[in-house]
This record gives structure tokens, sequence and C-alpha cells, in this order.
């Protein structure tokens, strides 16, 4: 048992998550004592490892006086993370590839600096000194900027905006799986319902965003692909009938479990006009897939992928994921040869992360240390395929401190994938579970959440769409 006690709230989020990154394995639970002596402290099975107290504030990672603060990028806050990190890494031997990074876009940062003219070598150091940021993470933070900028300059982030239509369904929800998705099972009878409810809000929305210019629609989940053929022509005929295509410039469906993917469903994602989908097998270990849930087979994604192809679906992502249980370099290099194999024309790799809602816990994840030789087999096999970097993001508890990266052939980038991270354009979302984000000119962020239950968005949609008319007035 691990426990991290904080004097101020502000320190608790920086402070948790970067214990948890030193120690993967343990339990870390957190709280506030107003009293406390120290800003920070962190005990160890009842024994103290790290405290950062006032006087620690004058000091760096190394225990001297810090020549790395910088007023204005987070002062007393800033130094006590770097003070923490270094007694934390004194204490365990470790190091953590994001430094004091805690946060969900460090390319952000990246991007800030480029915009403000900094070269790329100025900024390497600049990363280094302030946020113990590794050289490799660094050149790659630097290199991904660099290609959402040149990504980003094709987007209208002055009138134009982005959907997301949420299908909040699968075949069934895999062991490490979070999000607001229902086993089809379940579900198979109000799906029609849901379907209505979900071209009522469509419709409201093209109504709203009339004279606005729409440039990425991205239909995910859950696994959209659990609609029937019927379920599925319904609801792209709704998107066709209610929104322009004139400015689009890419159109996802994730069709991420093949055991959900047939050469009906395939011919109305064709007839429909869709240029991007994701066959998702996360890994290519039938143990493992077996183990996490996934109810399909190896070779139920590659015929699926090969289906595609066949099809003339020339912009398949694949997503894998990186440190599930059971798994080691070894079959995560399997994996990967299989998967260069098949060839696809974007591949994206996640760190394995836990959240308290998924099945897995963390006493099932034993490998978190190997997670970074994982992921460099993994940018090794995008090389090979032809692949570069083109966005980046982290998540909370990711196993190992690492990061999720994806990887494109030329021309096949997923634009929406860089919105998400970089917030230049407003998204329009829709479904249950879905955040509506609209940005303006400003740079200011208002968000419009719909409620995650299914039959409460079914229920509820009428107040779904009252959210919505609040969030896009004057849009």
């Amino acid at each position: 048992m691990i426990q991290v006690i904080c004097r101020e709230e502000t320190y608790i989020y920086n402070a948790y998550h970067m214990t948890k990154a030193f120690y993967p394995s343990a339990e870390v639970v957190s709280r506030i004592e107003e009293k406390a002596s120290n800003y920070v402290t962190v005990m160890v099975d009842g024994e103290m490892a790290a405290a950062v107290s006032e006087r620690e504030l004058a000091k760096g990672p190394s225990g001297k006086v810090s020549s790395v603060y910088e007023a204005g990028i987070g002062e007393k806050k800033h130094q006590t993370d770097l003070a923490l990190y270094g007694q934390l890494k004194a204490k365990t031997g470790r190091t953590l590839s994001w430094g004091i990074l805690m946060g969900v876009r460090p390319t952000k940062l990246a991007m800030q600096k480029r915009r403000e003219g900094m070269s790329p070598e100025e900024f390497l150091r600049w990363f280094q000194e302030n946020y113990l940021v590794s050289r490799e993470k660094s050149v790659l933070a630097w290199q991904i900027a660099s290609k959402e900028k040149e990504l980003l300059d094709r987007l209208d982030t002055k009138d134009g905006y982005s959907l997301y239509v949420g299908i909040p369904f699968c075949p069934t929800v895999c062991a490490y799986c979070s999000f607001s998705s229902g086993e089809l099972s379940a579900w198979r009878e109000r799906i029609d319902d849901y379907l209505k409810a979900l071209c009522n809000e469509l419709a409201f929305i093209a109504r709203t965003s009339e004279g606005k210019r729409l440039n990425t629609i991205y239909i995910g989940g859950g696994t959209p692909t659990t609609l029937s053929e019927a379920q599925l022509e319904r609801l792209l005929t709704c998107i066709d009938l209610n929104f322009s295509r004139e400015h689009l410039l890419e159109y996802t469906v994730e069709a991420g479990r093949p055991d959900t993917v047939t050469a009906g469903k395939l011919a109305v994602l064709k007839g429909h006009g869709i240029t991007r989908i994701s066959i998702n097998p996360q890994t290519m270990q039938q143990q493992t897939l077996d183990r996490i849930g996934r109810k399909h087979t190896v070779e139920e994604v590659k015929n699926a992928f090969f289906l595609a192809r066949e099809m003339g679906f020339d912009d398949i992502n694949m997503d894998l994921i990186m440190g599930l249980p059971g798994e080691t370099v070894r079959e995560a290099k399997d994996t990967l040869r299989q998967i260069e194999e098949l060839s696809p024309d974007n591949l994206t790799v996640h760190s394995l992360a836990i959240k308290r809602a998924a099945k897995m816990t963390e006493e099932e994840i034993k490998n978190a240390e190997c997670i970074g030789d994982m992921i460099k087999e993994a940018a090794g096999a995008a090389g090979r395929m032809g692949m570069s970097p083109y966005y980046l993001y982290r998540q909370k508890n990711i196993a190992g401190n690492f990061e999720n990266v994806g990887y494109a052939k030329v021309d096949k980038a997923g634009i929406y994938n860089i919105l998400i991270m970089e917030e230049k354009q407003s998204i329009v979302a829709c479904g249950a579970g879905s955040v509506s984000k609209r940005v303006y000119p400003d740079g200011r962020i208002e968000r419009s959440e719909n409620v995650k239950d299914v039959a409460l968005y079914i229920q509820k949609i009428d107040e779904m769409i009252e959210r919505k008319r609040k969030l896009l007035t004057d849009f």
C-alpha cells in the first residue's frame, strides 16, 4: 500500500500519477491533509519514500538548487513536481520517459513552442531541462507536432467543425474497457429506439450548423458495425440527408471487432462513401484474446482485413495494445510480425491503461516494465511498413507512464484523431456518453455532455438536444 498525502488539492493529481508511474504494480491512494508538514509526502508500506517540504521547493531533482525552474510554467507546483520526481527516482532507481509530465496531451507544449518560433534543438533542450522528458520522447513530441501542424493547416478552424456519432454497443465488453458500451445481447431490442433518438439529435445538429463547413465525420463507439446492415443503412442515410459533404476531408467508421464485419456491412459503408475504417485486433495472440473477452479469433481479424481490402477500402487502421496480461516482448513481436504481413495504412499503438470502470484489475498487470521495449518494437514495425508517427496522447493510469501513438503511411493520417488532441476545431458529438466541444476564436473551450446510460439517453433525448442548443447558440 502506498499513500500520497498532499497539503493542497492542487498537488494531488500530479503527485498521485507520478507515484503510480514509479510504482506501476502497487495500490496507490491519495488524500489531502491541510495541516501536513510537507507539501507532498509519499509513504510506502508505512515508511517515508519522499517528502517535499518548503525548503525542497528551492531544489531540483538533483537535490541541488535547481537551474531548470522557469517562472511562469507552474511556479511552486512545477518545483514540487521536480522535487518529488528527484526523490522517487533516487528511491526506486527508475526514470520516467515523460519526466514530470502527467497530462494527456504532451505534444501541445511542442506545438506551442513551434508556433513561438523555437528551433528543434532549442525545444529539445527546453523540454528535457524543464520537464525531465527523455531525448527520445522529446524528439517524438517535436516530430508529431510538426506533422499535426501540416494536417491542421488543411482544416477550416474558423467556420469548420467535425461531427462525432457514438454507437455504444459491442458484441462483448473487453476486460480492459471503461467506455460506456453495452453488450449487444442486453440492448438488441432497444437499438432501433436508440437510432431514432440519435437521428433526432443529428437533424438538430444539422439545422444548428447550417452555414458551417463540415470537415470530418467519425462514427465510433462501442462498435458501430455491431449494428445490422439495415440499421447501418438507416444511420448513414440519416447523415447523408442532413449534412453536406462539400467540405468533407475524412469519413471514418470503426469496424473495431472483426467478428462484426461482413461483406454486406462493408458494402453499406462503401455505398455511403466511408473513406476510412478501423479493424482492431488489439493483439494477434489467441490466448490473450480469450483472456480479455474479445470472443473472436486471430483468423477472423485477417479475414475481415482481407475482405475490406477486396471491397476497395484503401485506408484501414488497426489498433494494438501493449502490456496486455500474460504478454511479453516475445508475444508483442509476434503480433507485430502478423500485422506487418497485413500492412494496414494506419497503426495505433496503445499502452495498456486500467480504469476504475474496467473489469481487469491492476493486479493482473505484471509486465509494465517491458512495455517500453514493446513500444520500441512497434515503432520499428511501423517504420518498416512505411509509416511515421502523426499523433500522440496519454491516459490516466497508463502502465509504465508511456503513451499511445498513431502511425500512418503517406496521406493516410487520421485528421479527426489530431483534432481530439489539439482542440483547434469544434467537435459536435451525438449519442450516449458523447462530449461536444465548442472551440471559440480566442481559444476558449466549452463542453456539453450527453448522459452515458443508453436508456436514459433515449428517454431524455429532448434534454440532450436542449443542452446542445445552449452550447451552439450563434454557432
